[in-house]
């Protein structure tokens, strides 16, 4: 225990994380963005904040026990979160990423199998159908089964009017966003049985219709109603399908595709923004059973905006 408050005391002492009123460092990288060129505070993956203001290791349950993920976006951010503390709490995962990703997702992988867990590396372009069956493809054939999947990588890039908002980015937006969520799922589905989850990331700008995201806030509120869609098909099935929806949370993808401005804004009411590891945290509880009487939701992990649907 006393190790585990040293180090949190070691977090808050080095700057390695955002207090409310702190902001984020304001910085450049070219999309889709690496977590290891991040500058400022690194994000915590595994660690989850306390009351005093440090962090404390993630308390892993065995909920996850023998469970089987594929997680798409697993090089970093939300998706490496997830990944590690799925893999705490005894899952093994397949994660899905781009080429340009690379040194991420290795970084990724090598922390899951710290924890004991398998990860599986496959590198792809998920706008492809096809390469979205072998996504499935493949975690059937290296994990033996899948009982969970994790809908969660996006592109994003600001625009602050439709008239300069192309129609090229448009429709890359609708391609990388939501019909992979369709393929993944519709390739899943067949190979899942009862007790089998299917978790899409969603977005507060769905809710909240964010103006300089006009395309990427779209494709949000597709996700939720996809959501809400597939569950009513498949919970008498066995399958519970929920989405989260996060606020603003400290990854790469800020830097990445945010303007200057948008950096220097980019907190909640709770006065900072999240990391990635407190969403993790309600995918677990998504992808177990603590949930089991949860499907076609949306969880509103977003730093205290009241939200209403």
């Amino acid at each position: 225990m006393e190790s585990v408050k040293n180090a949190a005391k070691s977090a808050t002492d080095s700057g390695s994380q955002f207090k409310p009123g702190h902001k984020v460092p304001i910085s450049d990288q070219q999309p889709p963005g690496l977590e290891s060129e991040l500058k400022g505070p690194k994000p915590q993956d595994e660690n989850v904040p306390t009351e005093d203001g440090g962090y404390q290791r993630y308390k892993a349950a065995g909920k996850l026990s023998g469970k089987r993920a594929i997680i798409t976006g697993g090089d970093s951010g939300i998706g490496r979160a997830t990944a590690i503390l799925f893999a705490m709490e005894g899952a093994d995962s397949l994660i899905a990423y781009l080429p340009d990703e690379e040194k991420d997702a290795q970084e990724t992988q090598r922390r899951v199998q710290a924890e004991g867990r398998k990860c599986v590396l496959f590198p792809t372009d998920l706008t492809s159908s096809e390469n979205c069956k072998k996504v499935v493809e493949k975690a059937l054939a290296e994990l033996g089964g899948i009982d969970i999947l994790f809908n969660n990588h996006a592109y994003q890039m600001m625009v602050k009017d439709i008239q300069d908002l192309s129609e090229e980015q448009w429709h890359r937006t609708f391609n990388t966003n939501i019909h992979p969520f369709f393929y993944l799922a519709k390739y899943v589905l067949p190979h899942m049985g009862d007790g089998s989850t299917i978790i899409n990331n969603a977005s507060i700008n769905a809710y909240i219709g964010r103006p300089d995201l006009l395309d990427y806030t779209s494709t949000k509120g597709a996700i939720v109603s996809f959501t809400r869609g597939l569950s009513n098909q498949y919970l008498s099935r066995g399958v519970r399908v929920n989405a989260v929806a996060p606020g603003p949370v400290w990854t790469p993808l800020i830097p990445a595709t945010m303007t200057h401005d948008a950096q220097d804004q980019f907190t909640s009411p709770m006065g900072r923004p999240s990391q990635p590891s407190e969403i993790a945290t309600c995918v677990v509880f998504l992808a177990s059973t603590d949930s089991m009487s949860v499907s076609g939701q949306t969880i509103h992990c977003n730093g205290g905006v009241i939200v209403n649907g």
